[in-house]
């Protein structure tokens, strides 16, 4: 990226091969491979029931966490930084061909601040959910970024294995993060949306996603895992399940 410092560059990459290597790790054990689940194989066409919903998950713009290479899960929590604000103002440019009827985001300074210029585009109104903030740390808070395959990582690499009970220390467990943002959804649904986009975190985008598509391909958090401003299109409902219709982990945001 022309004039973005080295140390922010490797700082974002780094935060994503942690996640890659993690996950490709636990694909390898449990045996998951693409060619067996591909995106949309397991769901009808859009508007194949009147309570179908098509969600849209973003996850926000680089934030000053990122950059700093440490693990960030408090709340409110940084800003975006001079590049996400960029990068929040090119998304909104991306996605203003969106038929998108409601907004929401985290509590959490990073995606409302992401949120912002899409939500402009749109005319919609920004619905602050907390159950869509970023899966909590615990006694990881503010460790590297680059030790958390031995901490952060370890239990919700677990829940993709099946053991929602395992829990990251001094934080939640799988059955809560998956419940968190299942209720998250259920009020969203309360709200008449059927089209809303969702600015959330790349931890809760992505293990949420993994553990609740029928046909989830955990090897795409390994090969295409979600970048600052890359999101995930799921359709369902939270009664009848959901399929990952699309899967953009590398936006081009400049």
């Amino acid at each position: 990226m022309k004039g973005v410092p080295t140390m922010r560059i490797r700082s974002l990459r780094l935060s994503v091969a942690v996640v890659a290597t993690a996950v490709a790790a636990t694909t390898a054990t449990t045996g998951v491979a693409s060619a067996d689940l591909g995106f949309g194989s397991s769901g009808g066409s859009f508007g194949s029931s009147t309570d179908d919903m098509v969600i849209t998950l973003v996850r926000h713009a680089e934030s000053l966490g990122n950059v700093s290479g440490l693990i960030d899960t408090t709340v409110p929590g940084p800003d975006l930084s001079p590049l996400g604000r960029t990068q929040a103002d090119n998304l909104a440019v991306q996605l203003a061909d969106k038929n998108y009827d409601c907004a929401f985001a985290s509590n959490m300074v990073r995606t409302q601040q992401t949120a912002a210029p899409t939500v402009a585009e749109h005319h919609l109104s920004l619905d602050i959910q907390p159950g869509f903030r970023e899966i909590e740390a615990g006694q990881y808070e503010g460790t590297p970024e680059a030790a958390a395959m031995s901490g952060y990582l370890q239990a919700p690499i677990k829940w993709l294995s099946g053991d929602l009970n395992a829990r990251i220390p001094g934080s939640i467990d799988g059955n809560e993060f998956d419940g968190r943002v299942d209720q998250a959804l259920l009020d969203v649904q309360r709200r008449g949306c059927t089209h809303p986009v969702i600015f959330s975190h790349g931890g809760t985008i992505m293990f949420w996603s993994m553990l609740n598509a029928g046909n989830a391909d955990k090897s795409k958090l390994g090969t295409d895992p979600m970048r600052n401003g890359g999101h995930v299109t799921l359709q369902g409902s939270p009664q009848k399940g959901w399929t990952i219709v699309e899967w953009v982990g590398h936006p081009d945001l400049g």
